[in-house]
């Protein structure tokens, strides 16, 4: 029996993907490239690699599954590890053939080791201390398919920016089911301070309404994370922490928002950041993590 659409938004955590088009949006914000359709589909490209990620994640970890999250699709019996790995192979390719239509053999430039680097996360890097090093060149090589091989270079800061969020966020999430060590939060929220200092700093010399409007989100996006962050330092419970991985990855809007505007796209840049309480909202009804 194929399985339900209910069942494949469960699987791919399809809301969570509206984290995705701000990566590419601030990518090409920064190479100081003009939104083109070619952006719209490398946004498409992204999203559906994201999702393949997701998809194979559940895959991988689909016999621990069945003792610590029973009631994701695969170990509830909601679709099968066959469905499931050709679910994420079907959106690799999906994902590869958009690049291509988007930007030409160009866009297999950034979108193969994107693809590349995430089936080597699911498949073998996420039991090792390489885990987050990976997840977060993950999403800074999604910031830079935004840029485009041309762009690769003035890019290349705002990827490390949301590279080191998703890493300190992918170190804390190795703590959701059985809680963490009091540091981990603590260190993940000294971090995202850091990320937010970064992400003003990259306003430096733009227009005041640029620099305003990244300064607007870089104070969302750090309100948006250090509340869950210091209520998981206190208690760090597997809950406390799970909330802080939420509030992490829909944090990555405003942090998006926030480089964007100081590339000088305020409008687009605060447009991201007004995504958070979408994000948010979509986030409890299917769990990003």
């Amino acid at each position: 029996m194929a399985p339900s659409a209910r069942t494949l938004v469960r699987l791919v955590r399809a809301p969570a993907a509206l984290s995705v088009p701000g990566d590419v949006l601030a990518g090409a914000a920064a190479a100081g490239r003009p939104l083109r359709p070619s952006t719209l589909g490398t946004v498409a490209s992204s999203v559906c690699l994201y999702w393949a990620g997701m998809a194979l994640n559940d895959y991988a970890d689909r016999d621990l599954d069945a003792v610590e999250r029973p009631e994701r699709p695969i170990p509830s019996g909601e679709i099968s590890p066959t469905a499931a790995l050709v679910t994420a192979g079907s959106l690799t390719a999906a994902g590869l053939g958009l690049a291509v239509l988007a930007r030409g053999r160009r866009g297999l430039l950034t979108a193969l080791p994107l693809a590349a680097t995430v089936w080597a996360y699911d498949l073998a890097l996420k039991p090792t201390r390489a885990a987050a090093p990976a997840m977060a060149a993950a999403r800074a090589l999604d910031v830079l398919a935004g840029a485009g091989p041309g762009g690769l270079r003035r890019a290349l800061p705002t990827a490390l920016t949301v590279g080191l969020h998703t890493g300190l966020l992918t170190r804390l999430s190795r703590y959701e089911v059985h809680g963490a060590p009091r540091a981990v939060p603590l260190t993940s929220l000294a971090g995202g301070l850091a990320v937010g200092a970064a992400a003003l700093a990259r306003g430096r010399g733009a227009r005041p309404a640029d620099q305003a409007a990244a300064a607007v989100c870089t104070a969302v996006y750090t309100a948006a994370g250090a509340r869950a962050h210091v209520v998981a330092a206190r208690t760090p419970s597997s809950l406390r922490v799970r909330q802080a991985v939420g509030a992490g990855i829909h944090g990555l809007l405003p942090l998006q928002g926030a480089l964007t505007a100081a590339a000088g796209h305020s409008a687009l840049g605060v447009f991201l950041a007004a995504g958070l309480p979408l994000g948010r909202r979509l986030g409890r009804k299917v769990s990003p993590t």
